[in-house]
């Protein structure tokens, strides 16, 4: 068989032709792992055009039954952490064990820039080398809120294509690692060794969502620096007021090495498996879907009320009164609620 691209890499039949496809060849090809038929599925979810986007929401609401079987992992840590590097080695090792991985991306910045932290794939060649391995760009939704829907309707679909694990990078900006952890099962945060402050790089609030942290570029003369950072971060962690959970696994790594790769790997299915004993992993991903029916009711009443007639009218007047300082911003989200028949 002749091999996929980069961005649609997985082993799968393939179609001969490019046309519209229907909803039921959509649907079809997906389940069936079609090669041909998944990226025009993802790009279907992405699009902004209304007929696509019903369409695609008709596509995520059938492939349902047939998602929910991977375990998902959230990836966060600060630049320079060598976050690329570790998710290619991790990808390549768990692909190369036979398992089917997808790794996407949660990246507020593509729709600004055009750009995305996975826009270069040359970054991980060998990865997307990989026939068991498959990569896909953060789209440019120009929100985060738009971005982060798009990359949970792609995962659902790379889900029904029979994807065993799916990796979530975060560019771990802003709100990302929250909208990332609503979407996953859990959570990875990478980190360096050294810098007397052995918890830098992850907000305070990021340690409630952490479930494992892996000391990357434990190697070389960093190897002793990382093994102290790690004792010294389970320390400071088991003396963290508890969240009613187990403390985060801490340990080293060198994704550049491929050391220790594995152990970062067990260390997540260990707890993934311990969510699912515990009945945890049911409750959470019930809870993520109920928050995101919410989080999207919010998106589109924003965009109902941006779009309304009478905003659009009165919008430029409110703003430059609140800009001037002649109108408080409360009054005139009134205003704007009222002219819309909501308050």
């Amino acid at each position: 068989m002749q091999q996929a691209s980069t961005t649609d890499r997985p082993a799968m039949a393939t179609s001969p032709r490019r046309r519209q496809l229907t909803l039921d060849e959509y649907f079809e090809g997906v389940i069936a792992r079609d090669v041909a038929v998944l990226p025009r599925a993802l790009t279907l979810v992405e699009s902004t055009r209304g007929v696509h986007q019903e369409m695609g929401e008709q596509l995520i609401t059938r492939i349902l039954p047939h998602t929910g079987k991977s375990i998902r992992v959230g990836i966060t840590g600060p630049p320079g952490v060598g976050k690329s590097t570790f998710i290619e080695a991790l990808g390549t090792y768990l692909a190369r064990s036979g398992r089917r991985v997808a790794v996407l991306a949660v990246d507020p910045s593509s729709g600004v820039s055009g750009g995305s932290i996975l826009g270069d794939k040359t970054r991980m060649a060998h990865l997307s080398a990989e026939p068991n391995a498959f990569i896909r760009p953060s789209p440019s939704a120009g929100t985060l809120g738009g971005v982060a829907r798009k990359t949970r309707e792609t995962m659902l679909i790379c889900e029904a294509a029979g994807f065993e694990i799916v990796l979530v990078e975060t560019v771990g900006v802003g709100q990302s690692e929250t909208m990332v952890d609503e979407m996953t099962d859990c959570f990875l945060a990478l980190m360096m060794p050294g810098g007397g402050d052995e918890l830098q790089g992850i907000k305070r609030g990021l340690l409630e969502l952490v479930d494992v942290i892996a000391v990357n570029k434990a190697d070389g003369d960093n190897r002793k620096p990382a093994e102290v950072a790690a004792k010294q971060l389970e320390r400071i962690l088991h003396a963290l007021p508890s969240q009613g959970g187990e403390p985060p696994t801490v340990l080293t790594c060198s994704a550049r090495e491929h050391e220790s790769i594995d152990q970062v790997w067990n260390a997540i299915e260990h707890r993934h498996q311990r969510m699912e004993e515990l009945g945890a992993l049911d409750e959470r991903r019930r809870r993520q879907s109920s928050n995101w029916m919410w989080t999207i009711v919010d998106e589109q009443l924003k965009q109902v009320v941006r779009n309304n007639p009478a905003v659009v009218e009165m919008r430029g007047d409110l703003e430059s009164q609140v800009l001037e300082g002649t109108l408080a911003p409360e009054a005139a989200a009134r205003q704007i609620l009222e002219a819309c028949g909501l308050k």
